[in-house]
Order: C-alpha cells, then structure tokens, then sequence
C-alpha cells in the first residue's frame, strides 16, 4: 500500500512516546491522554450514577410537565455542539487543511467525544427527571460537575503550546485560521457549559424543600426569619437595595472624615503607580550588572528601595502607604459602624410588640453582630483589596502589549478572566453552602441562649440531659453544613491554583523562548516579566478569598437587612402631636381587636374611666384583661372602635408623648441586669437620689435594701433573679411611684406579695393614685372592693358592670368568682390553722418524751 494513504496513529516523525518536542506538548499526547482520560470518569462513574438513579430513583415531580428554562436548553445546545464542532475538523481536515491526512489520534478524539457529550445530556435529564432518596443536591451531581471541570481543564492545557512553532496559534497559514476559530468556538462552549453547570438551571429538586426550617414551623417565625432569599439565588441579588440602604452610612457628615476619605483614595492610586515602577527599577538594576560596562547605579538601588519602602511586600500588607491609609480608615470605619448599630438598635426598638413576642434573643443578637462587622469588612475588601487587585491588572496587560508583545498581554489576561470567571462561578455555586452553615449557626446560638435563658425551667424537671442533647444535635447540624462549606472551598483553591500556574508557566514559557531562541528580550526583561507577573498574581490569588469574603459578608448583611425591612406595625400618624393631658378620663368606644383574624379578643367593649377615678378590669384569664393595657398603650392598634384621653384619639398623638403619661405595674416584673438604684430610677432617668429613695419607702423596700452588703448598689442580676418574686413587684412599684405618671396601670401589682406586705403596698398604691386616673387588672377580688367601678370580662365583652356590693347582689359571674374565691381562702385559713395544730401536738409529744429520759 503507498505511504501516502496509509492512516498512521501520530504524525510522522512523531510517536505516542514523545511527550515534549520543540518547547512544547505532542497533539498526539495530549489530545489522546485527555479524551481518554474524561471519557474513561464519565463512562465509569456515569454509568454508576445512572444505575443508582434506576435502582433507588424516583420521579421528582408529580407530573410530568416540567416547567422550560431557556438556560436549561441552552446547556444541551452547547453539549451537542461540542462533538459537533469535533465532527468537523475532522472534517476540514480531510477535505480542505493543507496536510489533508487524518491520522488516528483524531479520530479516537472526534469518536470518543461524539460518545461521551450525548451520554452527559442523558445523565443531565436523569438528574432532571429522577431524585435519589436523599436530600436534593440543589444542583448537579458530582459525576457531571467532575466531567465539566475536566473538559475545561483539558482545553486550558492547549496553553502550553503557545510558543510551539508549528501550531496554529501564529495564524499563518488557512489551516491554522480554521484550527484557531475551532478552538475559540469550543472553548467558549466548554467555559458556558461549565459556568451552567454551576448554575444547573435544570434543577428542579431545588424548590421542593426549605432548608431553613430547621427548628421551627416557618409559620411561627417572624418575617425577618421567613423572607429569606433561595440557598442559590445570588448574593448580588437586590444589590442595589443594599447599596441604597447602606449609602447614608458610608459617607460620613464631617468634612473632617470626607477630607480623610478622599486623602485614602489619593494613597490608592499612589500606591498603583508604585506597584508599576517597582519591576521596571528591578530590570534596570538587574541590566546595568549584566551590561558589558558594568556600572555602579547606586542610585537605581535607592530609588528602588524607597519604592519597596512605600510598596511593602508584594501585596503592599507592610508598606508606608498602605499603613497611613490603614491609620486614617480607622476612623472612617469606626463611623460607619457606629451609625448603622444606633440604626439597627433603634430600629428594633421601634418595631411592635407583635414582632417582639415572635423574635428569638439569641438570634437577633448574633445577626446584628455578624450584619455590622460584614460593612466594614466589605467596604475594605471592595475598595482596597478587590478594585486595586484589577486596576493593576488592567495596567499589567497595558504595559505588556507595549513593552514587550501582544502574547504577554494575552496570557495575562487570559490568566485574569479565567481566573476571576471561575472564583466568581464557583463562588456563586458554593454560595448556599455558606447560607445554610449561617442558617446552622443561628439555630445553634438560639438554642444556647434560650435554654440559658431559661435554666430554672430546666432544673424544675431536670431536663439538663435533653438540653445537652439538643445543643450537641444543633452542634452537629452546624458542622455538617460547615464541612459541605469547607469542601467546596477546597475544590475552589484548586482550580484558582490551577489556572494560575498555568498562566505562570505559558508566560515563562515564552519569555524564555524569546530570550534565548529568538535574542529579543534580554535577562532583565526576564526578572521585569517575572518580578511583575509574582507581584501580580499574588493579589490575584487572594482575589478569590476577597470575592468569597465579599460573598460572605452579603450573606451575613441578608438577615440584618431583613431586620431593617421589617414595618413598624404601629405608626404615628403625619402631623401627630404630643398627648395633652388636662383632667385623664380615659375612653374605650366599640373597640375591637384580634391577634389574629381567626380568633377576636375584644368584642365591642365600651367603657369611661372618668379623671381620678379607679376602675377595675376582673374576668376569667383568657377575657381580654390583658389585651385591654396593651391597647391602651399602643403596643397595637384596634381594628374597630376607638381609645381616647381626654378626647384625644392616641392613634392620632405621638406614642412617645401617650408611654410618658401612663405608668404601669405589671404582673411578671423584668428588671435590668444593673444596680436596684439603676431599675427604680428607670422610671425617671433624671431624677435625684432622695427622689430614688423616697419612692423606695412608698414601696416598702427601702428597708430591705438597706439589708443588702451593697445597699442600692446591688446587682440584681439577669431579669433580676437574684431577687424575690416580691422584692422584684416592689422594685417596679417604686419605678413606677417615681414616674408620677397621670394614668395609672396596676396588672396584679401585688399577686406576688406575702398578706403583710400586701397590706402595706395597697396603702402606698393608694397614695399613688390619689386624684389620678387608675386601671386596675386584677384576679383576686378582695384588692378591687374601693374601686369606682369593676368591670367583669368574659369571652371579650363586658358581661357585668358596677361597684363590688351591687356585683354580689346580682348573683352573676362577679358573685360566683368571689364566692369560689371565698371558698379558697377558707380552705387555706383551715390548712394552716391545721398544721399549727399538728405543729403543738408535735412539740407536746416531744417535750414529753424529754421529760422521761427519752433522747
């Protein structure tokens, strides 16, 4: 058979075992060693999946309409393009290329390619269609993502022959234009498929679980906690509400701190300039050696020593212009979190006690926290880590093109946008493993601080075990998803690695070729190339923790955005003004109200509370006695009827103005973990010591402060646990005389007192409501017999209304409660009379066996 039609597996000249010729890799070797290898992971590993799927799978969908996603279809035109491409330049190879030979390395390459890209697409509608009985991937599996990755991989390998004299990267020939056009066009095909592959629009399983339940019924949590974004939406998602929402806080208001913003821009853009000139000096020192005259350029050693003083090290970390802007930033960022803490802080305290009742301490706290220190962190990263890193970049590719070729400019930039492309796509991808490890997070932190918070609940039935229990399993949860977060991570580094070595190597490569081969470039051009390209990459290789720092910082700044979207569910309304208390009769007009639309608290309830007078709100619990005060305060507004002061709707008066005149006695007393002075003189901020001590005596607990080692001085502790459940009602009794308030509150304001101590806080109590009007909510009846009027609630309506003689001789629901009440109390007179009794028999029996030698 003649030489010329006899199909040979490589080139001539060239054998499979020749793996590097002429600077650069045989196509022989690297085209058959990469399909082979890809090939060989999807057909083995594809296969496995595929019989997983068959065995265990099921439909993910009850139907069998999906919904179309153009991303979707988009992924499967590119993997059928793929092979289509390859078909090809088989093709043209044998048909129009001047060598017109097609040898056997092409055609294992275009068979094994045309096999593989359609079984991917098969796998791709397995993993569309099927879900394995498992928590979904919320993406592709790691068979395709692995296929992908090593697809794109391969085609970055054809870098290394860049400087190689006969391939088609020079575009002389026809041949080569046709073979570089190939190579664009399946490049680009394999980048979109692996950036899509990340996405992995086709996804269904992603939207058929919630990851953020964890603890709790979604229902039952507060918005804040409820409207969180998809795990793979985007962290840039509503960027530009974020920005919006921040802006107030970045710039700051003194001309001062804007002088000292502007100064730390002017260091940015010196330090860019030096990063320039630092290598240019280096290859001048490094010529000005090697030069046949051999001068001593002292200077060119200063100039470049005193560049390297004002540099740092390669990433500028210790230099004299990044420490002085570091100095005046400190300020800068010390504004920024201060305004958005107070913002934050008073926004919360603005929100309704609906939101309140609903939130969970812990993780509020641990929100707030992690949402004001990711401010400072992302206004670092972006303005002095991340936009430095690419304007030197740009400049880079600038000054190679000019200095030395158009190829030097290519692989930096090349190197630059695979670089950042992937860190952002694979970024993006690992982004709802972070989401959840922060979702873990404060689950776990809300676990600890509401059973820490609630200890003796836990002691009372001995659940120490459960509790330990419960934390370890909310530990576990957290670190599952922290081991997903950090073995995504690991996969990132790699690639980053990967695609900047290769840049380094196919940028080396070249210089040296054009060196030693072609005598264009001298040694110090070499030291230029390579001192740039270090210091260049080296920022660049912190690009990707920068970007996923930055992505963190959105993530964590979600939820604390998410607080500041919360609505304050009670307003004061434009123009209101302040609450003009002249006599303080308080009114209820038909008022409605309900917590929620499917069970109605108040119906229609009407009363007047005439100025001075006292009335009393008494009633099964569950009737709305409660609810009466949180109206009253506006902690909520009536949905119907009306609460007027003195004729003053308080939905039309500002709330500040309404608390300030209205002081209250509540029935479970939370006190601040401060001094006893600090909680009594809450109710005036102001006020004198002798005022503090005074109200103390109307109270009835002067004196027993004074027992204390610390006197007023003594901690109280967390929600003042250290005191008694009596010592803490008359703490808040005092609080409550020193605020002298018009309008009195009184929720079992002594149902924790013992009957002497009763006695001597109604007598105080009274004092205090003298000639002021009073609301007294109250379960035991003998405290409401001096009241005006007594009001009796039951199922949300006043059922019984009048003084406590015409209420008993109705013979209703007031004479039935104080009958039983009665009845209770006579009770408790015969149990203690009895024990008494047993007490002296006791004492008898033993007084006499003493008297007969009895130990």
């Amino acid at each position: 058979m003649d030489n010329t039609t006899t199909m040979t597996f490589c080139p001539p000249n060239i054998t499979f075992n020749e793996i590097w010729v002429a600077h650069g890799m045989s196509k022989c070797f690297l085209d058959t060693i990469t399909v082979s290898i890809v090939s060989s992971y999807l057909l083995i590993f594809g296969t496995i999946q595929l019989w997983m799927y068959r065995k265990y799978g099921t439909s993910s969908t009850s139907t069998n309409v999906l919904p179309q996603n153009k991303l979707y279809n988009l992924q499967k035109i590119l993997l059928y393009l793929v092979p289509l491409l390859s078909l090809t330049r088989i093709i043209l190879q044998a048909t129009i290329l001047d060598d017109k030979r097609v040898y056997g390395y092409m055609i294992l390459t275009t068979c094994l390619t045309i096999i593989i890209y359609p079984y991917s697409v098969h796998i791709l509608r397995v993993e569309r269609h099927k879900l394995l009985p498992s928590v979904p991937p919320r993406g592709h599996g790691l068979v395709l993502l692995g296929f992908w990755t090593l697809v794109f991989i391969g085609e970055n390998l054809t870098f290394v022959n860049i400087g190689k004299a006969e391939w088609w990267f020079h575009l002389n020939t026809l041949s080569d234009q046709i073979e570089m056009a190939l190579f664009v066009l399946r490049y680009v095909s394999n980048l979109a498929i692996f950036g899509l592959g990340l996405r992995a629009p086709g996804i269904v399983g992603s939207t058929e679980i919630d990851y953020r339940s964890l603890n709790n019924d979604m229902n039952a949590r507060p918005r804040y906690y409820q409207n969180r974004q998809d795990d793979n939406s985007s962290t840039w998602k509503n960027a530009w509400y974020k920005v919006k929402t921040l802006a107030p806080f970045l710039w700051p208001k003194d001309w001062i701190l804007q002088l000292r913003v502007i100064f730390c821009f002017a260091l940015l853009i010196g330090g860019r300039v030096i990063n320039l000139y630092v290598p240019i000096y280096n290859k001048l020192i490094v010529d000005s050696m090697i030069d046949e005259h051999k001068d001593f350029r002292w200077d060119l050693i200063v100039i470049y020593v005193c560049f390297k003083f004002l540099q740092g090290g390669g990433t500028g970390g210790m230099g004299v212009l990044n420490n002085l802007r570091s100095f005046l930033w400190i300020r800068i960022q010390q504004y920024t979190t201060r305004e958005v803490e107070v913002e934050l802080f008073r926004h919360l305290h603005s929100l309704s006690l609906r939101w309140h009742l609903g939130r969970k301490t812990g993780e509020v706290l641990r929100i707030m926290d992690r949402g004001t220190d990711s401010i400072n962190n992302l206004l670092n990263y972006i303005l002095f880590s991340i936009a430095p890193t690419i304007v030197d970049i740009l400049v880079a590719v600038v000054f190679f093109v000019s200095a030395f070729n158009r190829w030097f400019g290519l692989i930096v930039f090349t190197t630059m946008v695979l670089y950042i492309g992937a860190t952002i796509g694979v970024t993006e991808w690992r982004t709802k493993f972070q989401r959840r490890m922060n979702l873990a997070d404060n689950a776990r932190n809300a676990r600890s601080v509401d059973s820490l918070l609630n200890f003796e609940t836990v002691k009372y039935y001995g659940a120490e075990k459960y509790e330990v229990n419960s934390y370890r399993e909310a530990i576990l949860t957290f670190q599952i998803e922290e081991w997903k977060s950090m073995i995504t991570l690991n996969i990132l580094n790699t690639m980053q690695n990967i695609i900047v070595c290769a840049g380094l190597l196919a940028g080396s490569l070249l210089c040296l070729d054009l060196i030693v081969y072609k005598k264009t470039l001298t040694v110090g051009d070499y030291v230029l190339f390579a001192s740039y390209i270090i210091q260049l990459y080296v920022p660049l290789n912190w690009f990707g923790t920068y970007y996923r720092a930055i992505q963190k910082n959105f993530i964590d700044m979600e939820n604390m955005f998410d607080l500041l979207r919360e609505e304050q569910e009670v307003l004061d309304a434009p123009g209101a003004g302040p609450l003009i208390i002249e006599r303080g009769q308080v009114e209820f007009a038909n008022v409605t109200f309900g917590y929620s639309p499917e069970k109605i608290i108040l119906k229609n309830v009407s009363f007047t509370v005439a100025a001075g007078k006292t009335i009393a709100l008494v009633g099964p619990s569950g009737a709305g006695k409660s609810t009466i005060m949180r109206l009253l305060f506006r902690f909520y507004d009536v949905e119907q009827g009306s609460i007027s002061i003195d004729g003053q709707n308080i939905k039309t008066v500002k709330q500040d103005s309404l608390r300030g005149a209205i002081g209250v006695v509540p029935q479970d007393t939370v006190l601040f973990n401060n001094t006893i002075k600090y909680n009594i003189q809450y109710g005036q901020i102001d006020a004198p010591e002798a005022d503090v001590i005074a109200a103390a005596k109307y109270a009835d607990i002067h004196e027993k402060i004074l027992t204390f080692p610390e006197g007023y001085e003594t901690q109280v502790g967390e929600r003042g646990l250290r005191l008694s459940g009596g010592e803490k009602q008359r703490v808040a009794i005092a609080r409550t005389m020193l605020k002298a308030p018009k309008i009195v509150l009184l929720d079992e304001a002594t149902s924790a007192l013992d009957t002497q101590t009763e006695r001597n806080i109604q007598a105080a109590l009274n004092r205090i409501c003298v000639n002021r009007t009073t609301i007294i909510i109250a379960h035991r009846l003998s405290t409401v017999i001096g009241a005006d009027e007594i009001l009796v609630l039951k199922d949300g309506e006043i059922v019984e209304r009048g003084k406590h003689e015409e209420l008993i001789s109705y013979a209703g629901v007031y004479n039935n409660m104080w009958q039983a009440q009665l009845h209770d109390n006579s009770e408790t007179n015969e149990v203690s009379s009895l024990k008494n009794n047993n007490e002296d028999s006791l004492r008898e029996i033993e007084n006499k066996s003493s008297s007969h030698g009895h130990p």
